[in-house]
This record gives structure tokens, C-alpha cells and sequence, in this order.
């Protein structure tokens, strides 16, 4: 038998419709070579269903079963006898026993947005983007954050400082919108914002209030009040920060200029993500108000800090709960021990809970009309697991009764498979089965450059085995809208991690990120990303040459003006091959060669097959590929559609001879290369 002929999945080629509803009929199918195997059966529980033959070509014979779904998931995999073999096909592949663990799943009613499938997203830290309006900028000592005085940073090409969160450099939102041609240029379909609420850090993981976009990010219309003099300690005085941040017509001005930029953004075709940060709030909170922000402002009740009376109390959990620990109750729990981050205490207050549910729907309805959520240390949420189940449950069903079309992205390291089950998340950022097993095959570096091992770089049994077992977690419709980032703001930039140096900036130095980097093996990463199951998503600057250690370092200014130019071309290049070619949304992959230092593999999709392949060693390779096995015709040709190599990149036209099922290709140092056949009665170019 052909093992490695057996080949399902869960896409619309293998289970139609690929999306089904509660109760639907489902056809489900199976490859195996021509007239090769004897029988094909549906395994599922404790019963096993023969399926019948109902496709045969000259290279592969499909088997077929029509499935009565239910409500609940349907778990099933396949058994393949000829004569005394038998062999058993999961979501991990071929194997000689039944692997429950591994089954394919069907979740009747699951689906998620088609617009995120195989979407070309990109993420911006606006603070580092661009700075449209300079009138908003941070002022200098406008407010103290962690026993330090804001800093606005007047060279925008300054590296970040060790101590950063308090520096700002002026992106904002006008920033965005005076880049939207360039995003659109680049081919950019969706957006994701770093948060954008009302916060102190530059970062704004420390929510100070959920209802409103940043008047730093967005538009100050009413400025007034005093920066803090030298050597203050606290915010009581800082009065012009109390104006810019809690002065209604300022905030309200700041959620026009969003809802103006989502409108244009949806005009040009694109889609914006929210970052939701629901697991904890900042000490600035208006709800807690630890540094006394909103106390002196009679508009606003008084925070859960200040006061016992405060309609917050309950929103925190406080160590010293006795009336006469107020006023300005420090023991409220923070997230790991931080009490800048007061931890929100769902279980305590079915108010708060409410509340953010209201936050959740409110974004993604008029008039803002973002497009989804990424979920913020999502799984830290609440102070136990069943409470954590019970709120993303409920916040999948009332933020996509809002907006049946907004996409749930959640942070999450680890096996996310309890989550993705179809009634929460619809799918991860996606460390585990991409950007994790791709960075140790190509560079052996860690994600956040804080080690370099050896025995990982090039180890196709790593890769593989990586990325098999946690795809083999994700539902298929998670799979496809998979955040797949090569970087992003809480880890090393990739290409710096293609130099080895294991460190961080405060000890390596900034300049070491950016020396002996390899843009070879850097354009490798970008072609896998772009071809890759899931929605490739570019950080910021990552397409112009940005380098940077772990945070705050990979945090560095978009270099305008002094971009890599010919990288810059290549992603264009790679956008525009991901965007064209029908395979590279929601078609099939599978490996078809796997060496030390060397991948090959397929997307294919109906009679369309897009190859790729990899060498990523010092040598030069001849590699020898079964395309046949994704469906290119036996004999023919293949097109070449880019070929990077140690020095560049070409678009230049070149054929391959496809003879007895297999391309012979000769790939240079850190090459890459992708490949698609040539159908008959085409012209050659």
C-alpha cells in the first residue's frame, strides 16, 4: 500500500460542506492512490462504516460516506486495509494504531468569518507607527507612571530605552490614516491594533478606561492644566493629563476619529482588529483610580481605591476588605503580584462582568464597526478555570450576535485545544504551530532570542512534529484564520534572530540586533509564512528591515524614509502570490520532503497545486520532490513564481520537467523557492 498517497483533512475538498450546521448531512471523503487498497472504513466511538469508491483517476481513487451530524462534535478518523496491512489516518497522519487523540473533528454550527481565512493581516503599535498629530504628543512629566515622569521623545529614531514604557514617541491614529495608501500598497486586508483605550503606558496594556479611545492616540480638542513640576511623586496635580484623559469632549472626539478611520479603512477593503485586555485593568482605571486621577473630577464616581462607597468595590478583590482599610485601599489583588494591573474580579461582581460584555459588543456595532477581537492573556481570565470557560463562552455569543462577522483571536502559549472547541475562540495567535517551530528550523533561536540550540536549527523531525501535533489541535476553520507572525511586540524581531546572538538589549547592546543579520534566510520565513496554512500577519516594520531584540527593543520606530527597499518589494511580491493563487486560503498542505536544513510542501485545492521548497543550509542542494502526491499530473512542467536565494530574490521565468511524478530542483544557499504547473494548452510567457 502507498502510504504515503492516504491522504484528509478537514477542508471543503475532504468534508462537504466544509462549515456544516446543527443537524446537517456531511459528505466526508478519502484519497488513496489508483486501485491500491481494498477496503476504506469511517471509524467513530466504538463503530466502523465502509465507505464506498466514487472517484477514480489515473493517480488517486476517493472514497466517500454521507454523515448525519447532530448537535454534538462529531470525532472520527479512518482505517485502510489491503490484504494483512492495515493502516489508520488521523489528523496527524498515517499511523499503525487508532490514535483517538488526534481524530478529526466536526463541531455542527462552527464556523469562522470567511474574510479571515487566509487573510493578510498586519499589526500596528501605533505609538511607533507614525506620529499625524503632533498636538496630541505626550508631554513631558504630563504624568508619573511607575514612580517615573512621562517622556516625549523627540528623535524619532531613537532606539527604545530599557525603561520604556513611559516614553512616547507620537504615533497616533491620524499616523494611520495618513498610511492607509501604503498599507493598501503593501497589500495589507486586515489591521490589528495594539490596545488603543485610554492607558498610560505606551504599550496600553493597562486599561484606564475601556469606553474610549486614547486622546493621545486620537484627538485632544480641549487641552489645559500643568504638567507635573520636577521631583513630584504622585498624579493629584497633574492636571493637564486629568484634562486630556477624563474631559468628555476630548475622549468623545477620539472615538469619532476612530470610527471615521474603520470607515475608511472598510472603503480601501480592510478590516480592523481590536486588542481586548479583559484579565486585569490598570491602577489609572477610572473604576480604581489608585493615582487619584479622576477623584477631583465631580463628573466621575469615585474609584474602588478612594473609596468604600465606590459602585467599583466589587470589581477588585481586596485583601483588607473592612470599611476602615478606606480611604486609598492599597491591598486589592494585582495580575502576578503587579499593582499597577489590579486583576478584575468577575466571579465577585456580575456588574463588571455585564459591563465588559457591553465593551465587547459596543466595538464591533456602529458606528466603530471593528471587525474582531484579540483577547489579551485570555486564558488568565477570571480566578478558575470553569469561571474562564463559562465568560468566553458567553462573550463568543454576544459579541457575534452583535456582529455575526467579527473574528475571536486569543494570546495563548500552550495547547489551546480546551478553548477551541467551537463555543469560544475561533482560533490562537498562533505561536505553537508557526511561529515557534519555524524560527528554531530556520535560525535555531529561540522566539525571544533568549537561547540558541543547535540540535533544533534545520531538524525536520522538530518542525514536523511541532507543527503536526498543535495544527492537529485546531478545528480547520481555526486553522485557516491562525494569526501566523513571524514577530511581533513580545518577542525578538525574526530578523534578528537569523543573526544568533543570544541576549537582550540592555546587556547585548541595541546595535548587536542588527549586525550579521541573514535577509536570506529572513525572505525563507516570509515565503512559508505567505504560503502557510492561516492568516500571515507582518508586525510593523518587519517588511522594511526593522531589527530589535525582545520588548521593549522590538518596539523601534518605523524606519520612513530609510526602508529596505528590495524587502519591502519581495513581501509585495509574496502578498501578491497569496492573494492570487486559490490554493494558498483554504487548500490542503502536505509535506512532501523533509531533510536536515531542507522542506518541501504542497497547498493544493480542486486541480489547482501550489509547491514549495526550502533550502536553508550553506550547501547548494539537489532535491528531489513527489509533486505528484498534492495532484500535479505525473508528466508536464512546473512554473517557477519566485526564487529567493543568498543574494536577492527573482521573479524571472523558469520551467521544471515533471517526469514520473517528481521534479529533480537545484536550490542554492538559504533559498526558497515556489512552484505551480503548467496546465495544458497554456502559453508559455
Amino acid at each position: 500500500m502507498n502510504r504515503d498517497a492516504l491522504f484528509c483533512d478537514g477542508t471543503q475538498d475532504y468534508v462537504s460542506p466544509a462549515e456544516p450546521a446543527v443537524n446537517e448531512k456531511v459528505f466526508l471523503r478519502f484519497r488513496t492512490a489508483h486501485n491500491d487498497v481494498e477496503e476504506v472504513n469511517l471509524l467513530t466511538g466504538e463503530d466502523s462504516h465502509a465507505m464506498w469508491k466514487v472517484q477514480s483517476g489515473d493517480d488517486f481513487d476517493f472514497y466517500e460516506i454521507e454523515w448525519q451530524l447532530g448537535t454534538e462534535p462529531f470525532r472520527y478518523s479512518f482505517e485502510i486495509k489491503k490484504g494483512e496491512q492495515i493502516w489508520y489516518y488521523n489528523r496527524y497522519g498515517v499511523s499503525d494504531h487508532r490514535e483517538d487523540y488526534y481524530a478529526f473533528t466536526i463541531v455542527p454550527g462552527f464556523s469562522t468569518p470567511e474574510w479571515a481565512k487566509g487573510a493578510v493581516m498586519y499589526q500596528i503599535f501605533v505609538d511607533r507607527f507614525c506620529n499625524g498629530d503632533p498636538a496630541n504628543d505626550v508631554e513631558d512629566r504630563e504624568y508619573i507612571y511607575i514612580g517615573e515622569p512621562s517622556t516625549k521623545v523627540r528623535d524619532w529614531d531613537q532606539t527604545p530605552a530599557a525603561r520604556d514604557i513611559h516614553n512616547f514617541y507620537g504615533g497616533d491614529l491620524q499616523g494611520v490614516m495618513d498610511k492607509l495608501d501604503y498599507l493598501q500598497d503593501l497589500g495589507v486586508e486586515v489591521v490589528y491594533f495594539n490596545p488603543l483605550f485610554v492607558s498610560p503606558s505606551n504599550h496600553k496594556y493597562d486599561i484606564q478606561d475601556y469606553d474610549y479611545i486614547d486622546p493621545h492616540y486620537g484627538k485632544i480638542v480641549e487641552d489645559g492644566g500643568d504638567v507635573l513640576p520636577p521631583g513630584a511623586q504622585d498624579n493629584i496635580h497633574a492636571t493637564k493629563y486629568q484634562k486630556r484623559t477624563g474631559d468628555i469632549r476630548n475622549l468623545e472626539a477620539s472615538n469619532e476619529l476612530f470610527a471615521r478611520l474603520v470607515d475608511e479603512m472598510h472603503k480601501r477593503g480592510m478590516r480592523v482588529i481590536l486588542d481586548g485586555v479583559f484579565n486585569h485593568c490598570g491602577s489609572f482605571n477610572k473604576w480604581m483610580d489608585r493615582e487619584r486621577i479622576y477623584e477631583q473630577q465631580p463628573e466621575y464616581p469615585k474609584g474602588a481605591y478612594v473609596s468604600a462607597d465606590s459602585p467599583y468595590r466589587e470589581f477588585f478583590h481586596f485583601f483588607d476588605n473592612r470599611d476602615e482599610a478606606w480611604p486609598y485601599n492599597g491591598s486589592y489583588d494585582g495580575w502576578w503580584g503587579h499593582d499597577t494591573l489590579p486583576k478584575l474580579s468577575y466571579e465577585d461582581s456580575p456588574e463588571l462582568e455585564q459591563y465588559i460584555m457591553d465593551i465587547g459588543k459596543k466595538w464591533v456595532s456602529p458606528p466603530y464597526n471593528v471587525d474582531g477581537w484579540r483577547l489579551d492573556v485570555a486564558a488568565d481570565l477570571g480566578c478558575s478555570n470553569e469561571y474562564n470557560h463559562m465568560f468566553w463562552k458567553r462573550f463568543r455569543s454576544e459579541v457575534k450576535k452583535a456582529n455575526p462577522e467579527a473574528l475571536i483571536l486569543a494570546e495563548h502559549y500552550g495547547d489551546p485545544i480546551e478553548w477551541l472547541q467551537g463555543d469560544e475562540w475561533d482560533s490562537v495567535m498562533n505561536y505553537d504551530a508557526f511561529m515557534e517551530p519555524l524560527t528554531w528550523f530556520l535560525t535555531g533561536m529561540e522566539k525571544h532570542s533568549d537561547e540558541r540550540r543547535t540540535d533544533l536549527w534545520g531538524n525536520p523531525d522538530n518542525f514536523v512534529g511541532a507543527m503536526s501535533h498543535f495544527m492537529a489541535s485546531m478545528l480547520t476553520p481555526s486553522l485557516q484564520v491562525a494569526m501566523n507572525e513571524l514577530s511581533n511586540h513580545d518577542h525578538s524581531r525574526f530578523l534578528t534572530r537569523t543573526n544568533h546572538i543570544v541576549g537582550r538589549a540592555e546587556h547585548v547592546g541595541a546595535r548587536a540586533a542588527e549586525e550579521g543579520v541573514n535577509h536570506a534566510v529572513m525572505r525563507e520565513a516570509v515565503v512559508v509564512q505567505m504560503t502557510w496554512v492561516g492568516a500571515p500577519t507582518i508586525y510593523y516594520g518587519d517588511e522594511v528591515g526593522l531589527c530589535g531584540f525582545t520588548d521593549p527593543d522590538n518596539r523601534r520606530t518605523f524606519p520612513w524614509g530609510k526602508e529596505d527597499k528590495e524587502l519591502l518589494e519581495f513581501h509585495k511580491e509574496m502578498i501578491r502570490i497569496h492573494k492570487e493563487e486559490k490554493p494558498l486560503r483554504k487548500g490542503s498542505i502536505k509535506l512532501l520532503a523533509a531533510a536536515h536544513n531542507v522542506l518541501a510542501f504542497a497547498r493544493f485545492q480542486g486541480d489547482e497545486q501550489i509547491i514549495v521548497v526550502l533550502n536553508n543550509s550553506k550547501e547548494l542542494k539537489e532535491i528531489t520532490i513527489p509533486v505528484w502526491l498534492s495532484g500535479v499530473p505525473k508528466e508536464g512542467r512546473m512554473e517557477r513564481l519566485v526564487y529567493t536565494y543568498e543574494n536577492g530574490y527573482t521573479t524571472a521565468y523558469d520551467e521544471y520537467i515533471v517526469q514520473n511524478g517528481e521534479i529533480v530542483i537545484n536550490m542554492g544557499r538559504h533559498s526558497a523557492a515556489v512552484l505551480k504547473p503548467i496546465r495544458k494548452g497554456e502559453k508559455l510567457k
